[in-house]
Order: C-alpha cells, then sequence, then structure tokens
C-alpha cells in the first residue's frame, strides 16, 4: 500500500537565518534608499530590505514616475535668489544620472541606485525582501521578520533603531505603531483645505504607460475588458499630443483611481482596474477621434500602481496645513518642503466632472521636523516618506518623492546619532545638543535646513583668512565661510527673518580668463583629516531624471550642470612653500571630500582651471575638518 506524502509545515522549509545590524532599514524608494545611504556613511552598519527587484519605489522602472519636490519643477528657481532644489544624496543622484544616463533608460537610473548601496561598505543591501512582522518588548523593537521568495529564506534582523520607508507602513503596524488612514476633518487640526466631515477617503494611486511614435500609422485593439472613454469624460484631463507642448511619449499621472477604497488590502483590485482604465484611455487616444495619435504605439505601460496614500502615523508632532502654509520654524527641523498642497479627488477617473488635481501654492519653503519623523508609542521606531505624522492635507505637499529623499537623509541621519550615543530616536528629541549634531550633520553632507549655518567646531576654515585672484562684486571670496551653500532669500525662498541674503558663493570675475584661485591661510601650522567642496550646480532649475521629453526640455540633461567645477587642483601651503596635494579633472557632483596627508601647513590654494559651462569659477563651501 502506497504511503501519503509528508507535508512540511516549517514554512515550506525556508531557510531561517539571523542577522544583527545597527539601523534596519524597511523600503527601498527614494526615502528608504537615501535614509540607508545616510546611515551607513555616518558610520553606522545598515541593512536595507526592498520588497521588489530593483530600488526607488514610485521612481523605478517598474512604475516610472520622475521624482518632484520643493522646487516645484523650477517654477520657484531665480538664479543666485532661490535655490529650491532639495541637495545632499538626492542631488548626488539627480547629477549621477544627468552625466551616466542621457539616453533615460529607466534600467539605467534603477542601476544609480543600486551602485551607491553596493558600494557603501556599511551597507547591506537585501532586495526582494519583504518585512512582514516585528517583535516588540516595552514599547520597543528588538527584532524584524523579513521574508525572501526568491531563495526561500526568512530573516529575523536584530537592531537598535528601525525605519519604515514603506510607504503603506507595514514594519510600523507589525510594531503596533499608532496611524492615521483617510481625511481628517476642517476642525480637528483647524485646516481650511480639509473637508468638513472626515472620511476613508485618500489619494488614488496611478498605473503610467510610455508610447513610441513611428513613421507609418500603428493600429491598435483594446481588450475587451477595457474601459471607454468619451471625449466629453476627458474633456478635464488633457490627452492629446502637442497639448500643453508634449507628445503622447510618457503616460498621464491622472490615470487615477482607488481612492474611495482601501489602498492596500484592495490594491489588486485596484491594479486591474487601472489597467482597464489606462487601455480604455489609450484606445480613446487612438482609436476615438483624431489626437495626433495615429503613429503612436504603446511601449510600455506598467502593472504595479504607483501608490499615492495610505497609512500615516503619528509621531512626536503632526504636520499641518498651519505648518506648511505658513513655514513655521521647528527647532528639530530635518528637512524642508516646498511642492504645492495637491488635493486629487479620491474618485479619480470616475469623477470626470472635478479636475484632476488642485494644487494650493505653498508661499515658501517649510520645516520638517525630526518629532514628525519618530512614533509616539515605539520608541526605536522612525518613518520618512509619504508616512510621516502628517494630516492628509500637510501630506498633500509632502508626499512628493525629492521631499521623501530629503526625510530619508534627515532620519537616516538621526537614526546614525540615536545609536552612536546609545539612546533611542524618542529620548534624541529631549537632547537639543544631539538634535543640533544631527543637524549639523545634515549641512555637512549638503542637506540644506532653514535657517540653519555651519556651527561645526571640527571645521577649522572658519579660523583662516580667505584671498581670492579675483571676484565678483557681489560673491566675495569670504562667501565660502558664510556658512550656508545656497541663496534662498527670494521670492518663494525662505521666509524673511529667517533667510540669511546673499549669493554664498565665491564667484570670481568673468572678466578675467580662468584658471582663478581660492587661498585660505593661517596664522598658525595645522593639520586636517579632510578638506570638503561645495559646488554650484544651478539648483535654481529643474533636475530630474524623466521620461517626459516636454519636461525634461526644460532642464540641462545629460549633461553635467555649466556651473559647476570641472577641472582643479589642490595645494597645500607650508612656510611659502607649495606642494601639490590633487589634481581633480571631470567632476560634476555638487560635494567633494578629499582626504588630507598628515604633512602640516598653513595654506590651503584651490585653483579653478575649468567649469562645464560658464566662464568663471564658483565654489559655494570649503571646510577643513580636523
Amino acid at each position: 500500500m502506497q504511503s501519503e506524502p509528508s507535508v512540511n509545515s516549517d514554512t515550506n522549509n525556508f531557510k531561517q537565518t539571523q542577522l544583527e545590524t545597527d539601523v534596519l532599514v524597511a523600503g527601498g524608494g527614494p526615502a528608504g534608499t537615501v535614509a540607508a545611504l545616510a546611515a551607513a556613511r555616518c558610520g553606522v552598519k545598515v541593512i536595507l530590505c526592498q520588497d521588489r527587484p530593483m530600488l526607488g519605489g514610485n521612481a523605478s522602472s517598474e512604475i516610472r514616475m520622475h521624482i518632484v519636490g520643493a522646487d516645484c519643477s523650477g517654477k520657484r528657481g531665480a538664479e543666485l535668489q532661490t535655490e529650491a532644489r532639495e541637495g545632499g544624496i538626492i542631488e548626488e543622484i539627480r547629477l549621477e544620472a544627468s552625466v551616466r544616463n542621457p539616453q533615460r533608460s529607466s534600467s539605467v537610473f534603477d542601476l544609480i541606485l543600486y551602485d551607491l548601496c553596493r558600494n557603501e561598505p556599511d551597507l547591506t543591501l537585501l532586495l526582494n525582501t519583504a518585512v512582514i512582522d516585528a517583535d516588540v518588548v516595552d514599547g520597543e523593537i528588538r527584532r524584524a521578520a523579513a521574508i525572501r521568495t526568491s531563495t526561500e529564506q526568512q530573516f529575523s534582523i536584530a537592531a537598535k533603531v528601525f525605519l519604515d520607508c514603506t510607504g503603506d507602513g507595514r514594519l510600523g503596524v507589525a510594531a503596533g505603531a499608532l496611524f492615521r488612514e483617510g481625511r481628517e476633518d476642517k476642525q480637528e487640526f483647524t485646516e481650511s483645505l480639509a473637508p468638513p466631515i472626515g472620511d476613508n477617503c485618500r489619494l488614488g494611486s496611478t498605473i503610467m504607460f510610455q508610447a513610441r511614435k513611428h513613421d507609418r500609422p500603428m493600429p491598435f485593439v483594446a481588450p475587451s475588458w477595457a474601459r471607454n472613454f468619451t471625449e466629453e469624460e476627458l474633456s478635464l484631463r488633457p490627452h492629446a499630443e502637442n497639448v500643453l507642448d508634449r507628445g503622447l511619449e510618457y503616460g498621464y499621472w491622472w490615470v487615477e483611481w482607488g481612492g474611495m477604497l482601501d489602498t492596500i488590502r484592495d490594491n489588486e483590485h485596484i491594479r486591474d482596474e487601472l489597467l482597464s482604465i489606462v487601455l480604455g484611455v489609450w484606445d480613446h487616444v487612438k482609436n476615438g477621434g483624431d489626437h495626433g495619435a495615429d503613429n503612436w504605439a504603446l511601449e510600455w505601460f506598467g502593472f504595479i500602481p504607483g501608490k499615492r496614500e495610505s497609512r500615516r502615523f503619528v509621531g512626536h508632532s503632526t504636520l499641518t496645513e498651519n505648518d506648511v502654509m505658513t513655514s513655521s520654524p521647528h527647532s528639530d527641523a530635518i528637512a524642508f518642503g516646498g511642492w504645492p498642497i495637491d488635493m486629487h479627488p479620491p474618485e479619480g477617473v470616475d469623477a470626470p466632472e472635478k479636475p484632476p488635481c488642485v494644487q494650493h501654492p505653498v508661499p515658501r519653503l517649510f520645516d520638517i521636523p525630526l518629532s514628525a519623523c519618530i512614533s509616539r508609542n515605539v520608541t526605536n521606531l522612525m518613518f520618512a516618506g509619504r508616512n510621516i505624522s502628517a494630516t492628509h492635507v500637510a501630506f498633500a505637499s509632502t508626499r512628493v518623492m525629492a521631499t521623501c529623499a530629503a526625510m530619508g537623509q534627515g532620519v537616516g541621519t538621526a537614526a546614525a546619532v540615536a545609536v552612536q550615543n546609545q539612546i533611542s530616536p524618542a529620548n534624541l528629541l529631549s537632547s537639543p545638543d544631539l538634535i543640533r549634531r544631527v543637524q549639523q550633520r545634515i549641512l555637512r553632507d549638503d542637506g540644506f535646513l532653514i535657517g540653519q549655518q555651519n556651527q561645526d567646531h571640527t571645521d577649522i576654515a572658519k579660523q583662516a583668512t580667505i584671498q581670492a585672484t579675483s571676484h565678483h562684486i557681489d560673491s566675495v571670496p569670504e562667501n565660502v565661510l558664510s556658512g550656508q551653500t545656497r541663496a534662498v532669500h527670494g521670492e518663494g525662498g525662505v521666509t524673511p527673518g529667517r533667510a540669511f541674503p546673499g549669493t554664498h558663493r565665491w564667484m570670481s570675475d568673468p572678466d578675467e580668463q580662468l584658471p582663478a584661485a581660492l587661498t585660505l591661510r593661517w596664522e598658525k601650522e595645522q593639520t586636517a583629516r579632510a578638506i570638503r567642496l561645495t559646488f554650484d550646480t544651478g539648483m535654481h532649475r529643474v533636475l530630474t531624471f524623466s521620461l517626459a521629453d516636454a519636461y525634461t526640455d526644460k532642464m540641462l540633461w545629460g549633461i553635467p550642470q555649466p556651473e559647476t567645477v570641472r577641472d582643479y587642483d589642490i595645494e597645500l601651503g607650508h612656510d611659502s612653500a607649495w606642494r601639490s596635494l590633487m589634481h581633480v579633472r571631470g567632476n560634476y557632483q555638487r560635494l567633494r571630500e578629499h582626504a588630507l596627508d598628515t604633512q602640516p601647513f598653513d595654506a590651503i590654494r584651490i585653483t579653478v582651471r575649468s567649469t562645464n559651462g560658464i566662464d568663471h569659477a564658483r565654489i559655494c563651501e570649503v571646510r577643513v575638518e580636523k
């Protein structure tokens, strides 16, 4: 008699793996990737778990939404007055993508993020790995459980600090962290843009597409389950070639649906309906009248919805409409925002009589506080991205990906400081000295914080006298020690009284040819660990990887930014003699650090030999670190 086959109930024989780290980051979108990089660069051990095979979240090749932020796609910018691009690690990514991805390949953008993480020695990247559970003792997470089906592994990860950058808040929910969903009413936070009665509605999700124009007509036959749309139903949603100066190469963000449902539990249903919508819209564009689409054909469309909203955690503070619109100061600020309060009808395309969005302009850049990024009831849980502690109205501004990345850098830095000082993130909030340490590290790493200046006691450049071979009348050599690395005093920048007016950079005289040199001198002999240079990268302009032709045409894409110093030399001076330290060629990044040798010096000379386009040198900051 044949025996019955045995069934192993041990999670299908998944291998059990124990890991330990300082910081665990769950979620590898712009917030999580930047948070992991920031923490690792601060010198702590980091594990980054991403449940997809690539990083980038909504910006990845699976979804393909371009990253926008506080600069409002360049609308907030004015050269040498208002430079609102986020800076820091997200600026590093954008500059890298512009030079290494001129062809605008989504897969190459995935590679850039992957490459940054692989090259970080203190960062362990676990792709295809979803964090699914947490072990909590006395309000503190001890371990998180993760699963990777591609290798049939279960991970139990111990850490000191846990960062939930998943968007949906999967780790935090497993840990019992308080959270909100839906829209608050007007009275709860005194918000004029909130609905009179709160509800469980939220912003919907979108599936993007790409199309290509051919040299002959290209037919399209919609599947039987695709929706049917009329011109009247799409009258508020531009969809023809050459409307708003764009082609049909990049999908419609307004293909939005699912805000009336649970965007987590109903995500598969939302995906199915969005596929029927996007293919129905394309059928209308191709076959529902003359839209200039005869020669256009679908090249790609997603099978994963780009999600805008689900859960928002409850932190030690909650960012509100008032914080966003009045730019109220926060002493624990770790990032800034500036995108409009971008409200969408939760019905999406099912509300054809409503515009697909109503944007309420945010007058000035505003603070995002650390207290909105730490769980109120789980002491070592932090969050960055669209799941921070914010009302639905405030979230409508902070949810965009460059803002999420800036938060990620701030939260990752704060997590590292908490680990290094052996305290919980919650206890950071009661230590002004440690908050200042976090903020100073963010500034050091080219983040921007409103009203904050370099006060790093290890920076001996502040003790030097500065000279230059020439300078522009408004941009003297001493500006490299101003403590700020951008101009934000102009319209749409920082609220007067919190801004420090000025260009905050040395510019050589355009009437004198390069090379131009900047020299720092000290009265006494010095030794130092490193020199850090911050260059101008045209942060008043829009710059972000995008598959939209008209949007990319607003940028200087595929090249280094013309303001950036390309070739420069660094020399160390001692007793009136100069010794060459290095010759840098082909630079296109904004922030560069170079190690100094152990030999003493009493002067440093930086000679700019060429830029990537303009006719004069620009340096925003020089730091010399003990």
